[in-house]
């Protein structure tokens, strides 16, 4: 099952750009989603529970999100 990977992001977010760019520099398809541009999706995390980005959100089996740079986990599960 190929994997879709969205990153919730927002501007000047030194975490966020360092998730970006690790998924960059391994050519890692992804869908940044700007939270200050769609604040919909602001309220959505923090339904979720989320009260900062970077969120990332793996949808696979099963999905899995975490937030922050987490190389460890990007590693882990994107490999």
């Amino acid at each position: 099952m190929k994997k879709y990977i969205e990153v919730y992001t927002r501007k000047n977010c030194m975490q966020c750009n360092f998730t970006k760019k690790w998924l960059d520099d391994r050519g890692i398809k992804y869908h940044p989603i700007d939270i200050e541009q769609r604040p919909a999706q602001a309220d959505k995390l923090k339904e979720l529970g989320y009260q900062t980005v970077p969120v990332v959100v793996v949808h696979g089996e099963p999905v899995t999100s975490w937030f922050g740079f987490r190389p460890d986990i990007l590693e882990e599960v994107l490999g």
